[in-house]
């Protein structure tokens, strides 16, 4: 009693941090439920103006993004140790590597993997020149997964990760997404830090209510599918409850217990439903086509990472690349936040290989598998689009595994690692929204109070599921597009402040016995995890 006392005196609320985004969540689910038809009117205006007036500065933000993660691994910063030469581990490489993984990929490469080429195949953007239906389209749907699903947005997830963990650790400032504005703004970025954290958290609900949107509709055609339940409000009610009750106890459990855990059981069942496709699905076909489909990534990489069809009036690139940037975006402060407490005793360099690296080759072999499966079964003659149209999104890819043997087995356990990925990712992020509410979060203390996360999990459950229930599936996009407008800008900020670091590491590092006379970072021993003791 006496421990928990003095952990609640150390870690007052930041009252004006937890209250106006939380309350604006409220406010939300208040306006949905009064009238569902001008809350989606309402949130679609707001997404349309975004789309329409910035969807040349996300896809601008987002390429930059990528040129700053390469420049800074080359440079001295990417052999700064985090938390100086002498910091040991929180956890083993490989842990991290898992938790980084399941952290950022979500639900969403699990729901849209097979579901997305469809959409290209049959609506491909107009400046490609291809018939809908045809090879060239169905090359274009793969160099779009490819897009929109490695590179470029793990560099986006990689700034946000990489400036914070330095700012924190060697810096030595607040726990506070405002604090990484340090480099470019100075002792000015404490006084404007609650403020940043207010705009970020509510980014983040609206991001995590769409990514656990997927995940319902993705687990309620699983089950329609396999016990015959009907998807609908109800079900989705009881996933919802399920995944939050299963993410807030993880949480609470702490870092070193739940989200390792589940981490690394998720990367292992990821794994084993990659084998399992290459080994059973079409395995000429998908090594052949995704390579081509690479090549043609690599040829077009900068027309269609800058495409906005303005010139031809075509909407496909604002429905598609601009809003995962918006998707990206909006998780990545604080996503940035969590996996960069997780990096003490790594190099920068080690930190981009486990948040950019890592992740974006293995999502290219996981769309490289099931998105050309998909294709492949679509253009002889699987009726995947058909199935699209008349059950919804989530139903493709279980008629996918349909295809597979074993589908009776394997559908079951996809839904098991739908359930533990969203649980998984929701885990670390409200972690870290529990811990920008509280003051007293510092190296030596970084465990928030249990009932902030138990207050964020419900809100965003409840949000979630009047989304999917009132809006569908374009509910969850207008709520991704509102959360992650305010973070470009947060982002570009990002982008500032990591560049001006990078070229003169020593100036903002107070760890200045790391340092030779030139400046330069000294070589040291990394010591072992705290977990390997």
């Amino acid at each position: 009693m006496t421990n928990e006392t003095e952990k609640t005196v150390r870690q007052p609320l930041r009252k004006w941090v937890f209250f106006p985004p939380w309350l604006l969540l409220i406010a939300l689910v208040g306006v949905s439920l009064a009238s569902e038809e001008q809350f989606l009117n309402g949130m679609n205006l707001a997404t349309g103006f975004i789309l329409d007036n910035f969807g040349w500065a996300f896809n601008l933000t987002t390429l930059v993004c990528l040129i700053t993660v390469i420049f800074v691994y080359i440079s001295p910063l990417g052999k700064v140790r985090i938390g100086g030469k002498d910091a040991r581990p929180m956890m083993r490489f490989r842990d991290l590597a898992w938790i980084t993984l399941c952290t950022t990929v979500a639900s969403g490469i699990l729901f849209w993997g097979c579901a997305e080429p469809m959409y290209h195949l049959y609506a491909p953007a107009l400046s490609e020149g291809v018939e809908a239906g045809s090879p060239g389209a169905a090359v274009f749907a793969m160099k779009t997964m490819f897009l929109e699903w490695t590179w470029s947005p793990y560099a986006i997830y990689t700034v946000a990760t990489v400036l914070f963990a330095f700012v924190f650790y060697n810096m030595r400032r607040s726990f506070s997404i405002g604090s990484a504005f340090a480099a470019v703004f100075g002792e000015k970025a404490e006084r404007y830090k609650g403020a940043v954290d207010v705009v970020c958290l509510f980014a983040l609900v609206l991001g995590m209510a769409a990514s656990l949107g997927t995940g319902t509709l993705t687990m309620a055609g699983g089950v329609q599918n396999v016990f015959g339940i009907k998807s609908g409000a109800v079900s989705w009610g009881v996933i919802i409850f399920a995944i939050v009750t299963t993410f807030i106890i993880s949480s609470i459990s702490g870092v070193m217990k739940g989200i390792r855990m589940l981490s690394s059981l998720n990367g292992q069942v990821y794994i084993f439903l990659m084998v399992f496709v290459l080994i059973f699905g079409p395995t000429a076909f998908m090594l052949n086509f995704s390579v081509e489909s690479l090549g043609a990534y690599f040829q077009d990489f900068f027309q269609i990472s800058l495409l906005t069809g303005a010139a031809d009036g075509d909407g496909w690139a604002k429905s598609w690349p601009v809003f995962y940037w918006c998707v990206w975006m909006a998780w990545a402060p604080i996503s940035g936040v969590f996996l960069g407490k997780i990096l003490r005793g790594y190099t920068i360099r080690d930190a981009i290989k486990c948040n950019f690296i890592i992740p974006s080759i293995f999502s290219l072999l996981w769309m490289g598998l099931f998105s050309a499966a998909s294709i492949y079964y679509e253009m002889n003659g699987a009726g995947l689009y058909t199935s699209l149209l008349e059950h919804g999104t989530e139903s493709v890819v279980y008629e996918v595994f349909k295809k597979l043997p074993f589908s009776m087995i394997i559908i079951p356990f996809y839904l098991f690692i739908v359930y533990i990925t969203f649980v998984t990712a929701a885990d670390s992020n409200t972690n870290a929204m529990a811990g920008l509410c509280v003051k007293g979060i510092t190296v030596e203390n970084q465990e928030s109070p249990a009932w902030l996360k138990l207050c964020w999990g419900i809100s965003i459950g409840l949000l979630t599921w009047i989304v999917i229930s009132f809006a569908g599936i374009d509910g969850i996009k207008a709520a991704s597009n509102l959360g992650g407008f305010p973070m470009l800008f947060v982002i570009i900020l990002m982008l500032a402040g990591l560049w001006k670091i990078s070229v003169n590491p020593q100036k903002y590092d107070v760890h200045k016995g790391d340092y030779d006379e030139q400046g330069r970072p000294l070589e040291s021993k990394r010591l072992p995890a705290d977990t390997e003791e």
